[in-house]
């Protein structure tokens, strides 16, 4: 979880070098609109899959 979380903090600095006419306004919605309930119904459940298959 924590490594996802970075991130949501390095792309709006390469999205703004990358591309300079980039509206922030839209791609940092869009990325945790993606991102955050792909986590919740997929992600969640495969860490615990993960972490179950460890102990």
């Amino acid at each position: 979880m924590l490594c996802a979380s970075a991130s949501y903090i390095a792309v709006p600095a390469a999205m703004k070098l990358d591309l300079p006419e980039a509206k922030p306004g839209i791609y940092v919605p869009m990325s945790l609109s993606v991102t955050f309930p792909f986590n919740i119904i997929f992600g969640i459940p495969l860490y615990y899959i993960f972490i179950s298959w460890l102990y």
